[in-house]
């Protein structure tokens, strides 16, 4: 049966629009942790290494959930998923602010994990649903703008609510945010409905991708890529307090670059694939060749230890985070130009899981790293790591003839 044309564009970006800022909530979650890590490393006295399980705890739960949400949002629909997940990480959020020891911070993370294992793949069955497969990129590039303005919003408001009131005030209030979300979305979903609604397959069907060497491709790669994005999303803030010596309400001040550069980074890398792409490029190709410029746009990373001051490493870690950001925007998109829609939260949450799996290794690692040699060395990791990624997106690819693609 012919898919049915798409709705007037206006009002499929409006619905997702209001989508997106899901995912802003999420990643203003999400951010918040890194932003006030010097207040509960202190309250709690932890060393970096300890700041890097606490990631692991977010991470591992992250991984192992995600495959399992991307199923179940194939399964039970995108409006019923989303709504599911939000709800249940906003009260993770919430929960938070009332811990009292580092025990129930490991735990009320590795709930946050849980839940959020469902936001981008649930994202990328919003985009699959709405949008024609020269714009699903973009959609991808403004979703990821979504998603760092969130990460950009959390140093102000959560460095405010901090400062004016306590730390945890800020886990609570948008914890409440996230729970006004569901509503919201499912009105507005409602009344707009997805042209392009996703049918439901066989299980067997959707696990059949895990013997696609492509797809194992996108999980290599996203892993790889995404040790950059891990370094710079947890550990940005506490750079500028160890390595330029800043306050933590002064490091407020530069924090929320970083992210504004992700930011665009994802629009760019989005807009870029969608212009080659409607000049006639096969768009799983003009998105390789994204992938291409900002692998070799990343090496500028080894520099960063060399910043004379904390605004010069401010730049220099929004060019890294820039890159990455471009990158994953087009490597997230990759998977709904090749799989059909009824697969597609599935596809994505398997890249999903690779970050979380990633971060759940690299964090400790990372901070055992760091406590004994300083930022040199992570930096130096970050600046290769999108061109190893490049280079297993090249090896596992078919010839175009062999992409199986569906309307």
């Amino acid at each position: 049966m012919a898919a049915k044309p798409l709705a007037v564009p206006r009002t499929r970006w409006l619905v997702l629009s209001i989508f997106f800022l899901s995912s802003s909530i999420n990643y203003l979650d999400r951010q918040e942790l890194a932003t006030l890590a010097p207040l509960l490393r202190a309250e709690f006295h932890l060393s970096n290494l300890d700041y890097g399980w606490i990631l692991t705890a977010v991470s591992v739960t992250y991984a192992a959930a995600a495959p399992f949400a991307g199923l179940l949002i194939d399964r039970i629909g995108l409006n019923r998923g989303i709504s599911l997940a939000i709800g249940l990480w906003s009260l993770a959020g919430i929960t938070t602010g009332f811990t009292r020891g580092l025990g129930g911070l490991v735990a009320c993370r590795a709930w946050l994990g849980l839940a959020e294992a469902g936001g981008i793949p649930a994202a990328g069955k919003a985009m699959y649903e709405y949008l024609a497969p020269e714009e699903r990129a973009l959609g991808n590039g403004l979703n990821q703008a979504a998603v760092f303005l969130g990460a950009m919003l959390a140093p102000p408001v959560a460095t405010l609510l901090a400062v004016r009131f306590e730390w945890r005030a800020a886990f609570v209030v948008t914890g409440i945010a996230g729970l006004l979300w569901i509503p919201l979305w499912n009105l507005v979903a409602h009344r707009a409905p997805p042209s392009r609604p996703s049918l439901i397959e066989p299980l067997s069907h959707s696990l059949g991708i895990l013997q696609d060497r492509q797809m194992w491709g996108f999980i290599v790669a996203n892993a790889l890529s995404m040790v950059t994005y891990s370094l710079w999303s947890n550990w940005t803030t506490l750079y500028l307090v160890e390595v330029n010596r800043l306050t933590f309400v002064q490091a407020a001040y530069f924090a929320w670059l970083p992210p504004l550069a992700a930011m665009l980074g994802g629009f760019a890398g989005g807009w870029l694939s969608f212009r080659w792409a409607k000049q006639g490029m096969e768009p799983v190709a003009a998105r390789t060749r994204v992938c291409l410029a900002c692998a070799i746009a990343g090496v500028a990373a080894i520099a960063i230890p060399f910043a004379p001051n904390a605004l010069w490493a401010s730049a220099g870690i929004s060019l890294s985070i820039l890159a990455v950001s471009a990158f994953s925007v087009n490597l997230y998109t990759m998977p709904l130009d090749i799989y059909a829609g009824a697969r597609a939260a599935f596809a994505i949450s398997l890249l999903v899981s690779a970050y979380g799996a990633m971060q759940a290794v690299v964090s400790p690692a990372l901070g055992a790293l760091i406590d004994r040699f300083g930022y040199a060395p992570a930096c130096s990791i970050a600046s290769v790591t999108s061109l190893a990624a490049y280079g297993a997106l090249r090896l596992s690819s078919r010839h175009p003839a062999l992409i199986r693609t569906r309307p």
